[in-house]
């Protein structure tokens, strides 16, 4: 197999540029929740970052254009743009807005080579102001990295092309799936580049990193990798629509899309059956029949998977030369099982009612408005527990030993943090002489009692410490150690247990019990 990723660098910006009929101008960044999403190359080279603050972009570049984020533009401009590819090759599939993958081998023979396919590919996504550039290798993840550096790696020379590439470029590209935390795991572990990943044992990477570890070594490793737009066989779930009237306009293809992709969830629903990749195809009033495959990395909703066809409806009809849509097809053709979100919506199962409302929330507010637990590794408190945003996939985490570790039960409530004001605390021995810990990491002498705020408690039992000496390899090394006290008010009352951390020559309250 060779497959040939064309990517069009900032495709945002040029979605903007494309639809203003390239009259922006150079200096360009699209903006969402008043910070920068994507910037153009000029707007770069004068210091402008993806996460900038819009203010900020602005007073490194006065002159800057800022274009609202609109993921509707960047899907509808190149829904219409990924049609020129239907004239160089058959098989061709949308990864996402900006990144298409072309089966060039089945295309080269038709065409006369590999080499020739891939100019005509350049050719057919040519237009004023957009630019585009193309990898050729054996697989897709290869291939994806080869467009980053606008490389064609010969047959069978894969793993000597990724071998030199530095680890951070498996986080350039979304599409690539790649765990951002497990790819900065490995950067501290001193695996720099990805030939330094490919060396790793295979047993080693799913042991430590599960099954995101794999997914990452087999990408580095060259793995064989399935074929672009492959038919494979799966249930006959596809879902189609015959209006009484011909589409021609836009707004009746939004309401066709919506409807179908509505009655499509409802047969995956039954099913018991998510979709990672789609086909849309279109029967035309002249006869013709047109299609495209689109591909995502999560599960596909009712409400992407609707903007999806708006999209490439969108496309077909302002693209010229398509004519009026006769009839409409929704086919699946990658399945999935669904996937569990956790006890968030109490029967503990994902509903499209419940994602619907999250997506809503997540559109309005950004995806990491509404964040989801997990539960990882870690010494303390608050380092053993993750959040993520709602949607993805949350990462495997094995079951290590932690040496140092809180013993069980844990606490039920954290507190500000260690630097918070409200989390100084006092404990004295019986002689009311404050209560440390010794660089043998043992108390300086028995607690007697507890003063937190306006509280008084005496102590009526204590657990530890546990001495931990964390980032003693880096800069700025913190020595702490932690330790359990259980107490009463000095006038009776209920009984209260803290977590208590001694650092910086204090002890802090970091966690409460019940």
């Amino acid at each position: 197999m060779r497959v040939a990723a064309i990517w069009f660098p900032d495709w945002p910006v040029q979605a903007a540029r494309l639809e203003a009929d390239d009259e922006l101008a150079e200096l360009i960044a699209i903006a969402a929740q008043r910070r920068v999403k994507a910037c153009s190359h000029v707007a770069r080279s004068l210091g402008v970052r993806r996460g900038m603050k819009v203010r900020h972009a602005q007073a490194l570049a006065p002159t800057l254009s800022v274009v609202e984020d609109n993921p509707d533009r960047d899907g509808r401009m190149f829904a219409a743009l990924a049609t020129s590819f239907d004239e160089v090759a058959s098989s061709v599939e949308v990864l996402r807005p900006g990144l298409v993958l072309v089966d060039v081998a089945a295309a080269g023979k038709f065409h006369g080579g590999e080499e020739v396919a891939t100019e005509m590919l350049l050719d057919a996504a040519s237009r004023r102001g957009i630019d585009a550039l193309a990898g050729v290798a054996d697989e897709i993840a290869t291939a994806v990295i080869a467009a980053r550096f606008s490389a064609v790696v010969e047959p069978g020379g894969s793993a000597g092309f990724l071998g030199s590439r530095p680890l951070r470029v498996l986080l350039a590209e979304a599409a690539l799936g790649a765990d951002p935390q497990v790819v900065a795991e490995l950067g501290q572990l001193g695996i720099a580049t990805l030939g330094d990943l490919a060396g790793v044992p295979a047993t080693a990477m799913t042991t430590r990193f599960g099954s995101a570890g794999m997914h990452l070594h087999r990408i580095a490793r060259a793995a064989p990798d399935r074929r672009v737009a492959p038919e494979l066989p799966v249930a006959d779930l596809a879902v189609a629509v015959t209006p009484d009237e011909p589409i021609e306009r836009v707004d009746a293809a939004a309401f066709a899309a919506r409807a179908l992709a509505a009655g499509l969830h409802e047969r995956l629903r039954e099913a018991g059956r998510n979709c990672l990749r789609l086909k849309v195809v279109a029967e035309l009033t002249s006869g013709e029949r047109v299609e495209r495959v689109w591909r995502t990395r999560e599960a596909l909703t009712e409400s992407a998977t609707a903007d999806r066809v708006r999209w490439q409806l969108d496309g077909w009809l302002t693209g010229g030369g398509a004519g009026a849509i006769a009839s409409l097809i929704l086919e699946p053709l990658e399945l999935a099982e669904p996937e569990t979100v956790g006890q968030l919506w109490s029967d503990g199962t994902s509903t499209d009612e419940a994602r619907r409302v999250v997506e809503r929330v997540q559109s309005q507010l950004g995806i990491d408005a509404v964040v989801q637990p997990q539960f990882v590794g870690g010494r303390g408190v608050a380092e053993r527990v993750e959040l993520i945003p709602f949607g993805e996939r949350p990462r495997k985490v094995e079951q290590l030993p932690w040496p140092g570790a809180i013993p069980a039960p844990l606490p039920a409530r954290l507190g500000g943090g260690i630097d918070h004001p409200a989390s100084a605390v006092t404990l004295l021995d019986a002689t009311a002489r404050r209560v440390g810990v010794t660089a043998e990491a043992l108390l300086t002498s028995a607690p007697y009692a507890l003063g937190w705020g306006e509280g008084r408690y005496l102590v009526t039992g204590w657990a530890g410490p546990w001495p931990v000496d964390e980032g003693w390899w880096g800069a700025r090394p913190n020595k702490v150690a932690r330790l359990q006290v259980v107490g009463k008010r000095e006038k009776g009352g209920d009984v209260h247990a803290w977590l208590l951390v001694w650092t910086r020559g204090r002890w802090r309250v970091e966690a409460v019990y019940g």
